[in-house]
């Protein structure tokens, strides 16, 4: 039991050795890490300090620079507020082609669009009742013609002499008439003839005397002439003769229906083959080439616009076309549907692209009733809903409240307490400018 082997009892010493040496190795490297480590930060704490002893001094050293600003000088202007205004296009003249005289259509010319011009036919009616009129009224023409010249001719010598001959015979009855009274006279007084003939005598000679006088009128009469009075009413006779038939023919001119005036046909009333009355509807017409726009007016706005103020027009259903124009009227009444005044405003529709019935808006330039700065936008700066502009002071900024009373666009009216006319206002560079912040004006624009 107590043999034991040397070699497991006794270690061999190359075996024991290597431990020995590799211990101290790590131990020696770890704290030189740790040194280095320890040296690097003291360093870089050394150097932070130091920089921040030494850029302390360099800060409070160098002052901001003057910035550099575009100035303009104030001034007082008219502001004008943008009023949107809707209305509608409507033709500037319309008229209806009627009939003057009534009877069956024969011809229809036109179609709704088509352009006409004064003197075209729209339409031809039945003109037989008109011809048998005319010659009707030429007839009687001619008759007081006739007996307007024989008035004026005078009796002819054969009508004189005829009446002599007349005069005569009557003067030759009445003789005889005379005589015969005579001899009756006597017979009845001797009572041969009774009374009953005497008075058959009588009778006879008034008849006789009658005619005799009736003739020696008419033989006056012949060898007078017609009066002057008699010829005059027979010419008047004459004349109103001719008005019949001047009458009767202009009617059955009319037949022929004809355009008054240049117009777009914008309805058809009547077909070929409809009976049309005196003053029945033909077509309708309207002025393509003139156009008038109403415009409605707000409330507000009742009795504070008037004829000659600028107004910018625009259509929707012409998005390219745009018109600066005037006012032409206001019209002194209001609409009966909206209970709102209208303005008119006549355009020239030479090119033909707007149409009655179109929607259309205008926007007017309404000037502002209270004192106001008109500037450039640009001079305009806005923080937390204010808006501020930057006079210049002393050769500093100094930020002065503003009420913007009206934007125009590119240019706005303001307006303040602090401002003056002639005032000097940054117009460019108060991107980022400050209160009292030191400047330096590079340009003064004109206002």
């Amino acid at each position: 039991m107590n043999n034991v082997d040397p070699q497991v009892q006794t270690p061999d010493p190359s075996t024991t050795s290597e431990p020995t040496n590799q211990s101290p190795k790590p131990k020696r490297w770890v704290w030189a890490v740790v040194l280095l480590m320890l040296a690097t930060g003291g360093i870089a704490t050394w150097r932070s300090l130091t920089a921040g002893q030494t850029s302390k001094p360099a800060v409070a050293q160098q002052a901001p620079p003057p910035r550099a600003v575009e100035t303009i000088a104030l001034a007082e202007g008219s502001a004008a507020r943008p009023v949107q205004l809707l209305g509608q296009v409507e033709a500037a003249e319309r008229a209806t082609v009627r009939a003057q005289t009534s009877g069956v259509i024969q011809e229809l010319f036109v179609q709704p669009g088509d352009r006409v011009a004064p003197g075209t036919t729209i339409a031809v009616l039945d003109d037989a009742d008109q011809q048998l009129a005319l010659a009707r009224a030429q007839a009687q023409l001619a008759q007081q013609r006739s007996n307007l010249a024989r008035l004026t001719v005078g009796t002819r010598p054969e009508i004189v002499a005829q009446r002599k001959a007349a005069l005569s015979a009557a003067t030759a009855r009445e003789r005889e008439a005379i005589d015969n009274l005579s001899r009756t006279s006597a017979l009845v007084k001797d009572g041969a003839l009774s009374q009953r003939l005497l008075v058959e005598a009588k009778a006879s000679v008034d008849t006789a005397r009658s005619e005799r006088l009736q003739a020696q009128a008419q033989l006056a009469e012949a060898q007078a002439g017609p009066m002057r009075e008699e010829i005059e009413a027979q010419r008047a006779n004459a004349t109103a003769a001719q008005a019949e038939v001047n009458q009767a023919r202009l009617t059955q001119l009319r037949t022929q229906v004809k355009a008054t005036s240049a117009g777009v046909v914008d309805r058809r009333v009547v077909s070929r083959g409809d009976y049309v009355e005196s003053n029945g509807e033909i077509v309708s017409l309207i002025a393509g080439d003139r156009l008038d726009i109403f415009l409605e007016l707000p409330e507000e706005l009742t009795g504070r616009v008037t004829a000659g103020m600028p107004i910018q027009l625009t259509s929707r259903a012409l998005p390219q076309w745009k018109q600066r124009t005037t006012i032409t009227a206001v019209v002194p009444a209001a609409e009966a549907s909206s209970r709102r005044q209208r303005v008119r405003v006549r355009l020239e529709n030479a090119g033909q692209r707007l149409l009655p019935g179109m929607a259309i808006a205008g926007t007017l330039e309404m000037p502002a009733d209270r004192r106001s700065f008109v500037v450039s936008r640009d001079v305009l700066t806005q923080r937390q809903n204010q808006w501020f502009v930057f006079a210049i002071e002393a050769g500093k900024a100094k930020q002065v409240p503003v009420e913007l009373v009206t934007d125009m666009g590119e240019r706005v009216a303001i307006y303040s307490n602090a401002l003056r006319t002639g005032q000097e206002i940054v117009l460019r560079g108060s991107d980022g400018l400050r209160d009292s912040a030191p400047v330096k004006v590079v340009q003064n624009s004109n206002s």
